[in-house]
């Protein structure tokens, strides 16, 4: 029998070090040439098994794969795309072991969030109903740290160490200027339902480099009263202060500061817009001068300033996630395992899917200080070795380099599938 191939795909929103995932899962099937045969990617996430727009990895050098681990966002495209149910959408998980068969593809590596991690663990179910075992394994990837099990998911680490040191050096911009001009600066950050990243602006202040943050938190009803208070009093007695805003920061009711109404391919509302609200309401109530940003893209795009233990990490899944599918494991999830937290070391566990889909991790209520506002020593201990150590990108002429892969599509066997 022919040695099976492997399918790679990026799923959801990307990271400054998904690539390096895709970078250690690439390197190290190559590496058991006599068990994998290539790796097929697919273009635009799991819409490219579903269409056959499939990536021959192949194609593309050592050089160009290595230079994936310094390179951002996510190589061979992904996308927003939620396969449904089995019972809803049936058709769609056949057409994947369609695809799977005529391109004898017997290993499948998702790289995601929780959504992705269902995606990865139905397609386990339905390929062992359907007669072809196909090895799923899902690579964990998120900035939103919000997945089980897992102490920490890459992704997180770096979009938190460019959250934790705009916050630093907006914050000395702010303090140079309140005098006469800007007094609040506020810095809204991704974070659906969980408020890690929020956190991570908390660490812009230490023991070291006192400085007046305010932090919204998602597991926080919004208390406008208390939150102008809250402003106010730092202002009053620092000068200035900076506010670090979730965007899923909401009301007792469960609305959204920053909801518009409409909807993403998820069927998440979509958010963007929590930081002028917030700005606007202590304008309003205090009169303050203000300025406001969006994060946004910036923040996980950033791999300029990616953390060294988020690079290693996101790595080292990418690899073990080929290593347990060698192992024969099927429907898992390869995790990072805290040993200690002084000296920080961690190792590579692994986690069923079973007890990782539709599972949301949000920030516990002792990592948050009794006012709502800020981050305990806990939280402190928790985060500071994630964004720890550089890992630069070889720079030119000023710029980073990053590389761009050829991404040679693999001749179609089969007719077009309408998603």
């Amino acid at each position: 029998m022919a040695k099976k191939n492997a399918f790679y795909a990026q799923s959801g929103g990307v990271t400054a070090v998904i690539n390096a995932s895709a970078c250690g899962v690439i390197e190290t099937a190559r590496k058991h040439k006599d068990k994998i045969g290539k790796v097929y990617a697919g273009r635009n996430g799991i819409i490219g098994a579903l269409t056959e727009d499939l990536i021959d990895t192949s194609k593309d050098s050592a050089k160009s794969i290595s230079a994936l681990r310094s390179t951002p966002a996510g190589g061979f495209g992904s996308c927003r795309f939620k396969l449904k149910s089995l019972e809803q959408n049936l058709r769609e998980y056949e057409r994947l072991i369609e695809v799977f068969k005529a391109h004898n593809i017997g290993y499948f590596f998702y790289n995601g969030g929780g959504d992705s991690a269902d995606t990865c663990f139905k397609v386990s179910q339905i390929s062992e109903k359907m007669g072809y075992p196909v090895q799923a394994i899902h690579v964990p990837k998120t900035v939103d740290n919000d997945l089980p099990i897992t102490d920490c998911c890459p992704g997180f680490g770096s979009v938190a160490k460019y959250v934790a040191v705009s916050v630093r050096e907006a914050s000395f911009d702010v303090a140079s200027m309140c005098k006469t001009s800007t007094k609040v600066f506020v810095v809204e950050v991704m974070g659906r339902h969980a408020g890690w990243i929020a956190a991570a602006g908390g660490l812009a202040s230490d023991k070291n480099c006192e400085l007046p943050i305010v932090i919204l938190f998602p597991e926080i009803e919004f208390d406008q009263k208390k939150f102008i208070a809250k402003v106010d009093a730092m202002v009053k007695k620092h000068g200035y202060c900076s506010v670090v805003v979730s965007e899923g920061c909401h009301y007792p009711d469960g609305k959204f500061l920053a909801e518009q109404g409409t909807r993403d391919a998820f069927g998440h509302a979509q958010l963007g817009g929590a930081a002028p609200v917030v700005a606007n309401m202590v304008k309003e109530a205090l009169g303050y001068k203000f300025h406001w940003a969006v994060a946004d893209y910036l923040q996980r795009s950033a791999r300029h300033i990616a953390s060294k233990t988020d690079v290693d990490q996101a790595y080292a899944l990418g690899k073990a996630a080929v290593e347990l599918a060698l192992k024969g494991q099927n429907a898992v999830m390869p995790t990072v395992e805290r040993i200690s937290d002084k000296p920080y070391k961690w190792k590579v566990g692994v986690a069923q899917l079973s007890k990782v889909a539709n599972v949301e991790k949000f920030m516990p209520r002792n990592f948050i200080t009794p006012d709502g506002f800020g981050i305990t020593e806990k939280c402190r201990t928790y985060l500071s070795p994630l964004i720890k150590g550089e890992d630069y990108p070889t720079f030119k002429d000023g710029l980073p380099q990053y590389v761009q892969l050829k991404n040679v599509a693999v001749a179609k066997k089969l007719k077009e599938f309408k998603i």
